[in-house]
This record gives structure tokens, C-alpha cells and sequence, in this order.
């Protein structure tokens, strides 16, 4: 498995990006794609999941209301998009991927580079 995040760059406070993770490799039937993001001194931290066959969502309560996390299945592609950012958005972004029995994720993207300036 394989996934390719892109789509990060250098935003103002209360702009917008719209994150990319393509994923090959294997079909995602029953499989859970999460995005998360580490800022510089701490942890790692969860921002939204998607399962794969219906397309239901989960958020952190830092995403909701601003972030949306979607798919296309044609594609095998998982977005996030991004509205409203702040700074405190600044941080590298992973995509990950499980199948839906696993508690952990198997596979991790490369990860992306957001930067929010105020």
C-alpha cells in the first residue's frame, strides 16, 4: 500500500487548502483513510477518518466546522479540505490508512506541509 499526500503550502490566517492523499496498492473496501497532523514539539495528533464504503465521517473537535474530509472512489483519492485556517493549523499532515478491524494505522503517507501565517 501506498499513499501520496500533497496539496500543503504557505496560507494566510483565515484561507483556505484543500489536502490530497492518493492511495494505491490494494482496494479499501472495509478500510478506514485518516488524516492527521503533527505541529513541531508535540504530539501527533488525530484530525478527521473516513470509511471507505460509505463515506462516513469523524472529527476532532479542532476540524469540525472548518475541515471536511471526502473521497473519490474512482480516483482512490482522500481529501481534506480546509476553510478558516489559524495559525495553530501550521504542521505537517499525514494521511493514513487501517482496515476497519485494526485499532492502529498500517499505513502512513509521507506527509504534507501546512503553514498558516497570521
Amino acid at each position: 500500500v501506498q499513499l501520496q499526500a500533497s496539496g500543503g503550502g504557505l496560507v494566510q490566517a483565515g484561507g483556505s487548502l484543500t489536502l490530497s492523499c492518493a492511495a494505491s496498492g490494494r482496494t479499501f473496501t472495509n478500510w478506514i483513510m485518516g488524516w492527521f497532523r503533527q505541529a513541531p514539539g508535540k504530539e501527533r495528533e488525530f484530525v478527521a477518518r473516513l470509511t471507505w464504503n460509505l463515506g462516513t465521517t469523524t472529527y476532532a473537535d479542532l476540524a469540525k466546522g472548518r475541515f471536511t474530509i471526502s473521497r473519490d472512489k474512482a480516483k482512490n483519492t482522500v481529501y481534506l479540505q480546509m476553510n478558516s485556517l489559524k495559525p495553530e493549523d501550521t504542521a505537517v499532515y499525514y494521511c493514513a490508512t487501517r482496515s476497519s478491524a485494526a485499532r492502529d494505522y498500517h499505513y502512513w503517507g509521507q506527509g504534507t506541509q501546512v503553514t498558516v501565517s497570521s
